[in-house]
């Protein structure tokens, strides 16, 4: 007998407060590891109606105006105008309260325990990691992104959001916005949308329209046609007449971002990944150098899932990895295939064990972590703390490489010789 579900994943635009506060905290990572590579940051951030509040701890050789780049970044993200958002990149305030991280922390990761017991004389042995903890990545071959159907759809529509906001072509529309799509699973197949939901931030009036029922039906219109129809280019599945389409559903708007909600860095770690879709170890990513496994040994996990599922050996993958801090070694991997699998999933686990490096300073290493705010012009970390850190085809990330495919199926090829 089939079975027949719905699922629902959400996203949020990048004037969301928890969004802006991610974008901060990684936009001063940005900052820090482009003058001195070797950064040390865990930085948080809270904001509210006027007010940027900057905490952590951070030690770095760079020197840093942090007031100057948290109003950058306001700005950029469309805050500059405090009648009309209650919160503006020249007028909030911003405190700073940082300290330097903690002593016991950072013996740990400068010499791993491998490394203080002699027990290894691999480089790579030679860093621990920043904490302790549990990590999954993640891909399935629902989307040309190898990413969930929902979580990839709920990205799309926000990120469409931002352009026809910023490109003026709908210039009422405010910063702050969130996205939800539910879609219909049979047997594990998507097969069809039953809802998408948009609300999104925008002005008291629109073209000359007053009555907030003209204001509503005029926004649902347009967003139908410059966001959410765009969103779906390329895929397989397209909305249909039974494809429920909600709009502000309050009824109204127009107060949002800081002013309508207080924000915190961390608080979108669903929205972050997988959407709910696959299982999330807790640890949020914005803000955190990639000592941290919260950030680098979850782009490992997807990095890992995504050439399994690329290579054709499972039509889902899920890759649990966790850390002791101190240590370099990870304390376990595990591999789920959720019986999706072309070889059993304690092989998949070998060939993982064999082709992929899962410690941190060879994860670091492999995916240029320290480097690549440098090297692309002082901004990485900034750019994914919106609209979801994988399955991003927008930008050239590391870990969603398939460079490790060729290799895996050989392997298999040669495993199954043996048999």
């Amino acid at each position: 007998m089939s079975r027949r579900y719905l699922f629902t994943s959400e996203s949020v635009t990048e004037g969301h407060p928890d969004k802006i506060c991610d974008q901060i905290s990684d936009t001063i990572l940005d900052t820090m590891l482009a003058l001195d590579p070797d950064s040390r940051v865990a930085a948080e951030v809270v904001v509210n109606t006027g007010l940027v509040l900057v905490t952590g701890e951070i030690s770095s050789k760079a020197k840093v105006n942090f007031v100057e780049v948290v109003r950058k970044k306001i700005a950029e993200i469309g805050y500059t105008n405090p009648k009309n958002n209650g919160f503006s990149a020249d007028s909030c305030s911003v405190l700073i309260a940082i300290d330097e991280q903690s002593a016991d922390i950072a013996q740990g990761v400068d010499q791993a325990q491998e490394s203080r017991a002699k027990t290894s004389d691999e480089r790579w042995d030679a860093v621990g990691a920043g904490d302790q903890g549990l990590m999954f990545g993640f891909a399935c071959n629902e989307t040309p992104e190898l990413m969930p159907l929902p979580i990839c759809l709920a990205h799309r529509i926000s990120l469409e959001l931002a352009r026809v906001r910023k490109s003026g072509r709908l210039d009422y529309l405010g910063p702050d916005g969130k996205t939800q799509v539910t879609v219909e699973y049979e047997d594990g197949k998507p097969v069809g949308i039953d809802t998408v939901l948009v609300s999104t931030q925008h002005t008291e009036t629109i073209d000359g329209l007053s009555s907030n029922e003209d204001v509503q039906a005029r926004i649902k219109k347009d967003l139908w046609q410059a966001v959410v129809l765009p969103a779906f280019a390329g895929l397989d599945i397209q909305p249909g007449e039974s494809t429920r389409f909600l709009v502000n559903p309050t009824g109204k708007f127009v107060i949002g971002g800081p002013q309508g909600d207080s924000g915190l860095t961390g608080r979108k770690i669903i929205v972050d990944t997988y959407g709910g879709y696959s299982r999330h170890g807790g640890g949020a990513f914005s803000g955190k150098d990639p000592t941290k496994v919260d950030r680098s040994a979850a782009y490992a996990g997807r990095y890992v899932a995504k050439n399994i599922v690329a290579a054709g050996l499972a039509d889902k993958c899920e890759v649990q990895l966790s850390y002791a801090i101190g240590v370099a070694r990870p304390v376990s991997i595990f591999v789920e295939t959720f019986g999706t699998g072309s070889i059993p999933d304690d092989k998949l686990l070998d060939l993982v064990t064999e082709h992929f490096e899962l410690r941190p300073a060879g994860i670091i290493e492999t995916f240029n972590l320290r480097g690549l705010p440098q090297e692309r012009g002082g901004r990485f970390y900034q750019d994914i703390a919106a609209y979801g850190h994988f399955g991003r085809e927008d930008l050239d990330l590391p870990w969603e490489k398939t460079d490790k495919v060729e290799a895996l199926k050989a392997a298999t090829e040669k495993l199954a010789a043996t048999v």
